[in-house]
């Protein structure tokens, strides 16, 4: 490995764990940034160790991440009683989450908003509460699996660069 290549591999890495992080805070588009990382490698490198079949594998890896990230509030928020109320404050709770309180109101925003629309949709307390500990369950749920996601795609990279 050339100087060049090192360099090409640390900012692939740097772009990588950029990605990682996005899991965590969902400002940064997470998975689409490992995927980013792996295609800057292999297209500064002729696509020699990254090829354009492993790209399409870590293109479906990650849809499949971002299905799971959007599906994951929902389906434990349902899992746990909501109702058509609550999904609806739920998509409605992210976008007023994200514009009130950026990353940490993508978290949060979902949750309080299930919590509000299932009240409004004459649920009791209790069961709006536990509708909005199903969409939290879910959102965790989809970020663990985006973790391990994410994880798999930096071994498979850092495997075909060296192996």
């Amino acid at each position: 490995m050339n100087i060049w290549e090192i360099i090409l591999f640390a900012v692939s890495m740097v772009i990588m764990i950029a990605g990682m992080l996005g899991i965590v805070l969902p400002i940064l588009p997470s998975i689409p940034l490992i995927w980013f990382g792996a295609f800057f490698y292999a297209v500064f490198t002729g696509f020699s160790e990254i090829t354009w079949k492993l790209l399409l594998l870590f293109a479906l890896l990650t849809v499949f991440s971002i299905v799971i990230e959007n599906i994951g509030n929902v389906y434990g928020a349902r899992r746990f009683g909501a109702t058509k109320w609550g999904i609806a404050g739920s998509i409605m709770g992210s976008v007023a989450g994200f514009f009130w309180a950026g990353a940490i109101g993508l978290i949060v925003g979902p949750v309080i908003g299930t919590i509000i629309f299932e009240i409004i949709g004459g649920k009791n307390y209790a069961g709006a509460m536990k509708s909005g500990l199903g969409n939290f369950i879910g959102f965790v749920g989809g970020t663990l699996m985006k973790g391990i996601i994410g994880t798999t795609m930096i071994v498979i990279f850092v495997w075909k660069v060296f192996g």
